[in-house]
This record gives C-alpha cells, sequence and structure tokens, in this order.
C-alpha cells in the first residue's frame, strides 16, 4: 500500500473545519428552543464531516467543504460585510482544495 503525503494547505482546512464545527456546535447549544436550532446544528457537523473526509483524502469532501462554504457565503446576502468575509474566505478555500499541487492527493480515493 503507498501512502500519500498529505498536503499542508489541506491539514490546514481540515483543522479550520473540524474546529468550525466542534466550536460552533457547542455554541450554538444554548439556542436550542430557537427555530433554526437544528439546521445549525446540522450544518456544523457537516463541517465536521467534511474536516474528517479532507483528511482522508475524498474528493466529495472537496465538494462538501465548497458547498458549506457557499451556503455560508448564500446566508450572508442581508450583511455587505459579512458578505465580503465569507466570500473571500470561499475563493480562498477554493484555491487551496482545488489547486493542481493537492488534485494528486484527492484522486483515486474511495468513499
Amino acid at each position: 500500500m503507498t501512502s500519500r503525503q498529505r498536503p499542508i494547505s489541506i491539514l490546514v482546512v481540515t483543522c479550520v473545519y473540524m474546529l468550525a464545527g466542534v466550536i460552533g456546535f457547542f455554541y450554538h447549544l444554548h439556542d436550542l428552543y430557537q427555530p433554526d436550532f437544528y439546521s445549525i446544528e446540522i450544518s456544523e457537523a457537516f463541517a465536521v464531516i467534511a474536516g474528517l473526509y479532507l483528511l482522508r483524502g475524498s474528493d466529495w469532501a472537496r465538494w462538501l467543504a465548497l458547498a458549506w462554504m457557499a451556503f455560508h457565503v448564500a446566508i450572508s446576502y442581508d450583511d455587505t460585510q459579512k458578505l465580503i468575509i465569507h466570500a473571500c474566505i470561499f475563493v480562498l478555500i477554493a484555491w487551496l482544495l482545488f489547486r493542481p499541487g493537492v488534485r494528486h492527493y484527492f484522486r483515486g480515493t474511495p468513499a
């Protein structure tokens, strides 16, 4: 079995997603009786899942991570500052996950 070298950028993105998911999950626990509680917690779970499977080299996790960030761009439409920040983060993550130097890490990885 050959081992693939994990690019540092993937490790960084993975850590950010897992931390965002775990911290966000516990941060929003006090919102238990808010109408959007479950959707927020599910969103945080998606961040953790994306992070874990990025670490494993699953190609579909790149798309999940990008979709998760795109969702945050979309829900920031009513606040220009948040929209710009989320859009910049989206572009950075897209570049980190899809640049030629890291594509080989995700090739041929089963789900």
